[in-house]
Order: structure tokens, then sequence, then C-alpha cells
């Protein structure tokens, strides 16, 4: 498989996308009928997300069409040389997956070499499942079972910041008590870093230790470069 699991989209004062950009290059050489699926959009149009990435894209002269054109999405994906699947909301982007039945024809086509590229929710939609995102349940899918194209949960975003007088639980403490009863390890993954599987192995681009918590609440570092998780 060729993945590429980038933490966020856009970082503070700079243009959107581009930060991966790339990353994103690199990972799409060569692809000439890359789709984008846009469903973890809420608050504006698929329209409007396909136009804000092709607009990043276009400065390395790439290109997407969104799957929402589509009126046959089977096809569209069977015929695309790259899949890639933006943030927003990771409960609506997996709906959507599953209410159109696209998870086991995504699973197929990435399965078979098609590179795929998802940031924030996308990156969360290629775990196991969707247990580790950081957004709100606004929509409710069939099941928390995702794409399942790595066998690691991301939780993108991570940071260990907290607000002053505000009592709740931090990001990690969230993210012990998922370890406390699930056995799938969880990559806590910053702004502006990710993670790149391809023939040569599990890579970790990121410019600073960044933790895995395994059952039970095990922390161990890792660091930029190839990983084993």
């Amino acid at each position: 498989m060729k993945l590429l699991l980038l933490s966020n989209s856009t970082n503070p004062n700079e243009p959107y996308l581009s930060w991966p950009l790339d990353y994103i290059e690199r990972m799409m050489n060569g692809c000439k009928n890359a789709v984008f699926v846009p469903y973890a959009a809420v608050g504006f149009s698929y329209d409007e997300y396909e136009s804000r990435v092709n607009e990043s894209l276009a400065q390395r002269g790439l290109n997407v069409t969104s799957i929402h054109r589509s009126n046959n999405l089977i096809q569209t994906l069977d015929d695309a040389d790259a899949i890639l699947v933006g943030g927003g909301n990771t409960f609506h982007l997996l709906h959507e997956l599953q209410r159109l039945n696209l998870v086991e024809k995504i699973k197929s086509v990435v399965n078979s070499g098609i590179p795929y590229i998802g940031w924030s929710a996308g990156s969360n939609a290629a775990c196991p499942t969707i247990r580790t995102t950081n957004d709100m349940p606004i929509i409710e899918p069939e099941s928390f079972e995702a794409l399942g194209l790595v066998d690691f949960q991301i939780n993108p975003h991570y940071t260990e910041r907290t607000i002053e007088g505000h009592g709740g639980e931090s990001r990690l403490q969230r993210l012990m008590e998922y370890s406390a009863i699930n056995v799938i390890p969880v990559v806590c993954l910053p702004e502006a870093c990710a993670i790149r599987i391809d023939e040569n192995g599990t890579r970790l681009l990121s410019s600073e230790p960044v933790k895995l918590i395994k059952k039970g609440g095990k922390i161990e570092p890792l660091h930029h470069g190839m990983v084993e998780i």
C-alpha cells in the first residue's frame, strides 16, 4: 500500500495545504486521475471543498475531481490513480462512506496499490475505527469501524496543552481511557506531522518525538524515520 496520513491540513498563518505539499506531490507522482472524497465537509459545500484543494494543488500542477460529481461512484474509484480524503467531521465522513457503500471499494483499490492521502478526518478514516477522533458525533454512522488500511489508530492534532482554569480532561487523559479498554495502539500525531507507508515500510515524518500509546496505557516514543507500530 501507499499511504500518506497527515495530522492536519493547515498550520497557523499559512496557506491551505502548504506544509504537506511536498509530501503530497511525491505521493501523487504521475497521477492523472486523482479522486477527492469531500464527505467530512460540514457547513460548506463539496464544490467549495474541491475548489479549495485544487487551488493549493495547482501550485504543483496537480488536480483532483471530487467524487460527489460522479454518477457512478464505484467506477470512479476503479478508474482512480490516487484517492485524497479531506478533513472535517469524521463521523459525517464515515456515515457517508457507509451509506454510499464505499468502504469496501476504497479498501480494495488502496490494497491494489492506489495511493491514499488523508488529513485529519481522512487519516482517522484510514484506521481500524474512528474511536480516537477529536470530533463531535454530530451524526451516527452504522458503526465506528472504518477503512482499516493500517493496524493502529491515529489521534490527529495531538496536543498536551490545557486551558488554564478548565477542569476537563486533557487529550492524553482521554487517550489513556481509550487504551484502558482497547487493544489497538494509538499514534498521537501533532500538527505538521505525518505517517507515510509504502513498499519500504512505515516512516514517521515529525520534527519531534511522537507518543505511541499501547494497551493499558504503556507509552513509547516514536522518532522521525522508519518506525514499527
